[in-house]
């Protein structure tokens, strides 16, 4: 008995090469996973930083900086009721109270309680924002 190859081998010409995407999609997203959970990333561990904007971050000299305040209605200083001075939901802080005075967010509140620190009176404290 002969086997028939010309045959065989026109049946392989014929037929087009299927491609199931349902395991290649498996396969991409296992290894995606899989990079993901091997790799490691950088945190910010240096005790110095304190989330504050840096001097080298401001372009100049400012006494103030701008705090958003987008959603907040509220801003006291020391208990004094300065929500006058927001504009554009933002409001101007002094520096020294951002180094060594206390800013609390209470957002279910829409308020701000800012501590400033000793010497600076609350209308110092904040101011309305320059634009």
């Amino acid at each position: 008995m002969t086997i028939d190859t010309q045959s065989y081998r026109r049946k392989l010409r014929s037929r087009k090469a299927k491609v199931n995407l349902v395991p290649l999609i498996d396969v991409i997203f296992t290894i995606l996973i899989f990079l993901m959970v091997t790799s490691s990333f950088q945190t910010a561990t240096d005790p110095g930083s304190s989330g504050k904007p840096q001097v080298s971050q401001s372009s100049g000299s400012s006494e103030y900086y701008l705090i958003p305040v987008a959603g907040l209605e509220k801003v006291t200083v020391n208990g004094v009721d300065m929500s006058r001075d927001i504009r554009n939901s933002a409001i101007a802080v002094h520096t020294r109270v951002i180094d060594e005075g206390e800013i609390i967010i209470k957002p279910k509140d829409g308020a701000i309680i800012i501590t400033a620190p000793p010497g600076i009176s609350p209308d110092k404290a904040v101011n309305i924002p320059q634009t």
